[in-house]
Order: C-alpha cells, then structure tokens, then sequence
C-alpha cells in the first residue's frame, strides 16, 4: 500500500472512530433523556385522577401548623399548575411559625408557607408559550405589578404592588399544588435536580447581595454568618472574582462546608467585644476589608460589620434584624462607611436577572448547592421539619420538604 493510499485509510478509519463516538454519546443522552422522561411521566400519572391531594402546611397561629386539603387551583392564561416537588424552609418561614410576624409582616389570618421552590408543570395557561407539561421549574416567588416606575427600571422587588409567597396575606408554596406566573418559572436543564432549583431563591438573594455591595475582582470580602445566605453570597463572591474572602461563624461543622466552597474561615467565641474582634479580623485577613456582608441580623453582628468595614467601604445588611436595634452611625458616618440593605433580588439596569443568572450558576457544575442541604422531610412530616430547622443542632444547615424521596426520611 503507497503512502498515499495509507494516509487517506488513516483519515478515514479516525473519522470512523469520531463518529462511533459520536453515536456512543448520543446513545448515552438519549438513555439518560429516556430516565428523566419516563420519571416525569411516572410523577405526572401518580398526580392525576378524581380525588387530587392537595395537602398544605398551615400556619394559624405562633407554633399553630396544621395540615389541611385545599382546593385545587384554577389557572389563568398567563399561569401554570405546579405539582410541587421540593421546598426550602427559610428563616422567615420560622419566624412566622415561631413568633408569628418577620420584620414588619404579621400574620393575622391562616396562611400557607414556603417560599423556596421547585416543581413539575401539569398544566399550562392558554397565553403560555415557554412551558409544557413535564417541565421542571424552579420557582421565582415574587410578582410584581411591572408596569410602575419601580418595574420599569428593573427595581420589581421594590415594588409596593408585590406578591410575594409566603408573606401576608400571600399564601406560599408548601403544598402538593399551587398555581403560579408561567413568567416566573424557569426550566430547569436536565442535570440539574429539583433541590438545586428550590435552592435558586437563597443563591439569588447572595447573588443580588454581590450586585449591590459591587463586588468584583480584587474584592476583599468578609461574610458574618455561615448559613445558606452566607454560603451562596460566599460563592457568588468567588466567582466573581473577590481576592480575598473570609466567611466567619460560631458554629465549626458550618465552617467545614464553607471551607469545600474556597473560602478561609474564622471561628467566633460565644462572648466576642465587637471592637476586639474586628482587630482579630484584620489580622487573621491581612488586610481590612472593604465589602463587608452581615448574614445573621443579630445586634453583634451588625456592630461587627460596620468596625470591620474598610473606611471608604460597603457595610451590606443581608441578615434581618429582630426588632430595633441600636447601631454605630458615628462610627460608620466618621469613616464614610456606607450601610447598604438588600430585598430580594432585581433585574440590574434591566440587563441583569438574578435568577435566569443564579440558574446558569447552578447549572456549570462549579457549584456544589446540594452542600447546603442537611435534612429532608416529607410534607406529613412538616412539624418536625420546622422543629429541626428552629433548633439548629450541629449538623443542620437548610431543611428541605421534599414530595417524593427514596430513602429515609428526615436524613
């Protein structure tokens, strides 16, 4: 054989084998599709008949959670039916279920909670293009009014029209189905399950903490708190590029994750003077930080967070006070320390959505959202869910109720 013949027998034997694994990788994604439908299907079959379950978790009173039917939601064209898979319980769900208001919200009629969501659509509004039956979503639990000037300018969570789940008189999302915006679901990629979507809401709030305290490459950062906020405000700060990131705790095992997502990590005495320990910050950092983020709410830390701040820098307020609080002004206004709060998230400059961005962040595999997670419940087993994300034993971070879990429950 001349070496022509053999160069081009060369070529085509490779272009064989390209193709050979080409059609390999296909097969294999087509299996996997096959998987996904077929479990879609499954879950779609197992919500249909006469008699729907439609069980909620009801909050009456402070400690009064009870769990009733509701009656099945009827959709408008612009909306979607959800068969709800996983839902978050957040700190504000506590806080409604423990005291009975958050903040300035107060629960004065029997409200359903949950805010942290994701599911499977069953069925779809006529005006619905985007969405069809089968598809998983995450949920976005905010509507606005979008037409005030507020929307217009992409600040919607500021909105006074708003709807926000979970917030009175709003009902939230835990409950076998619930109605919702078809413009407020997103579809979720395949390799991405449903706990990382109902994770979407507290990675979106980290990402919109970012956006607002501007940090970007060359950030020295400092993050109070190591709970879920903490963590994804953790992650968005290094990917976007922070130098430094020192995220700080007074729980260890919390720390121990903290480190898996590239941050250094201080752990906090129970009796800390403010004034000291930001000292001990500075030097533990190598330098004084100039975005500074409280994640906790309480009023040490919120002291913390402004004497730790860079003169000149951001003081971001991400954690939700309890009651008034008396603060260092003098202190900040002396040094310029601007003090910033963060609601929700927003579209930036109407070029910036954070949660369509929050789901391509979970969806690069550079993010290990499932982390966060540290037990699962079934919705019957609600009370005991809220009971563990209240006490926050050692090994607890966020508490998901999930609708159909192989496995033991409340691992």
């Amino acid at each position: 054989m001349g070496p022509g013949k053999a160069k081009y027998r060369k070529k085509r034997l490779a272009k064989l084998n390209v193709n050979r694994c080409h059609e390999a990788t296909k097969q294999k994604l087509d299996q996997s599709d096959q998987t996904l439908g077929n479990q879609i299907k499954n879950f779609i079959k197992s919500c249909q008949g006469e008699n729907k379950d439609n069980l909620a978790a009801v909050l009456y009173d402070i400690n009064d959670l009870r769990l009733e039917q509701r009656p099945m939601p009827e959709i408008g064209p612009k909306d979607v039916l959800l068969a709800v898979d996983c839902v978050g319980i957040c700190r504000t769900d506590v806080e409604y279920w423990e005291k009975g208001r958050a903040g300035p919200y107060v629960v004065e009629e029997p409200m359903i909670l949950g805010r942290e969501a994701s599911g499977i659509v069953v069925e779809s509004g006529k005006q619905v293009q985007h969405l069809r039956k089968g598809d998983r979503v995450a949920v976005e639990p905010g509507e606005s009014c979008r037409h005030c000037q507020l929307c217009r300018s992409g600040q919607y969570n500021l909105c006074p029209s708003i709807r926000f789940c979970a917030t009175p008189p709003n009902d939230g999302l835990l409950t076998r189905y619930a109605k919702h915006p078809a413009h407020l679901c997103y579809k979720l990629p395949d390799h991405v399950t449903m706990e990382e979507g109902a994770l979407l809401e507290p990675l979106a709030v980290g990402m919109a903490s970012c956006r607002r305290a501007k940090v970007g490459l060359g950030s020295e950062v400092l993050i109070l708190g190591c709970g879920p906020i903490g963590l994804t405000t953790l992650a968005t700060a290094t990917s976007i590029g922070a130098s430094k990131v020192l995220i700080v705790d007074k729980k260890k095992d919390r720390l121990e994750i903290a480190k898996s997502f590239g941050a250094d990590t201080l752990h906090l005495n129970e009796n800390c003077n403010p004034k000291d320990l930001a000292q001990s910050i500075h030097a533990t950092m190598g330098c004084i930080p100039d975005k500074c983020f409280d994640c906790v709410g309480t009023i040490e830390s919120l002291k913390l967070a402004i004497y730790t701040t860079r003169p000149g820098g951001m003081c971001t307020l991400v954690g939700v006070p309890d009651g008034k609080i008396v603060l260092p002004l003098i202190d900040a206004m002396s040094r310029e320390v601007d003090i910033l709060g963060v609601v929700n998230y927003r579209n930036e400059y109407l070029s910036y959505h954070s949660y369509p961005i929050a789901l391509a962040m979970a969806a690069s595999f550079e993010l290990s959202l499932p982390a966060i997670i540290s037990h699962h419940f079934p919705l019957e087993q609600i009370s005991l869910a809220f009971e563990t994300a209240k006490l926050q034993a050692d090994g607890t971070l966020k508490t998901l109720s999930k609708y159909f879990r192989t496995g033991q429950a409340g691992s």
